[in-house]
C-alpha cells in the first residue's frame, strides 16, 4: 500500500510537470500524463488514502480530456465506449464498478452531475455552472440578444453561436 501511494503521489507530481513520454492518447492530438500508462491506475486501490489520490487523478484527467474534446456527458456504462477508460498499450481498462465509483465521486465533489436518478449519464463540469451562466450572459450582452428568446438547440447549434464557446454545448448543460 505504501509503495502504491508513493507511485500515485509521484504520478500526481508528474501530472503537474509533464516530463518524459506521456501515455499514448486514445484520440489524436492529446498527450496523456505518465500515470495513464501505470497499470494499477486502472484498478481501484484498496487503501483509502491511495484511492482518494487515484480518484483525484482521474477527476483531473477526465475534466481536461472532456474540455479538450468538448465532451459534456459521459454514459455511466462507458467502459466499452469512452476511450479514456482503456489503455490498449498496457491492456488495461477500468471496470464498470470503478467507472461508477469515479463518476460518483466526481458528482460528490461538484465536478459532475447525474442527468437523472437512474444515473445512466453523467454531465462533466469542465466549466462550472456559474461560468456557463456568465458565458451565456456575456454572449447575450455582446450580441444584443438580451431580450431575444432562443431555444436550447439554437444556442448549441445556431449560427449566432458558431465559433463561440457555446457552439456545440450539450443541452443538459444548458438546462442546468
Amino acid at each position: 500500500p505504501a509503495r502504491a501511494l508513493d507511485l500515485i503521489s509521484q504520478a500526481q507530481s508528474n501530472r503537474r510537470r509533464s516530463t518524459g513520454r506521456p501515455g499514448r492518447a486514445p484520440e489524436p492530438h492529446m498527450e496523456l500524463p505518465k500515470f495513464w500508462s501505470y497499470p494499477p491506475y486502472f484498478t481501484l486501490q484498496p487503501v483509502a488514502e491511495t484511492r482518494e489520490k487515484q480518484i483525484s487523478l482521474w477527476h483531473d484527467l477526465i475534466l481536461s480530456y472532456c474540455k479538450r474534446h468538448k465532451i459534456y456527458v459521459i454514459p455511466s456504462n462507458a467502459a466499452e465506449n469512452f476511450p479514456l477508460f482503456e489503455n490498449k498499450d498496457i491492456s488495461r481498462r477500468l471496470n464498470q464498478d470503478a467507472i461508477s465509483t469515479i463518476l460518483g465521486a466526481a458528482v460528490t465533489a461538484g465536478k459532475a452531475e447525474w442527468v437523472n436518478s437512474a444515473q445512466q449519464n453523467c454531465i462533466i463540469y469542465w466549466r462550472s455552472l456559474e461560468d456557463w451562466a456568465q458565458l451565456l450572459h456575456s454572449f447575450a450582452q455582446s450580441t444584443g440578444m438580451s431580450d431575444v428568446v432562443m431555444t436550447v438547440d439554437e444556442i448549441s447549434t445556431g449560427l449566432e453561436t458558431k465559433g463561440t464557446d457555446l457552439e456545440g454545448v450539450h443541452k443538459e448543460v444548458l438546462l442546468r
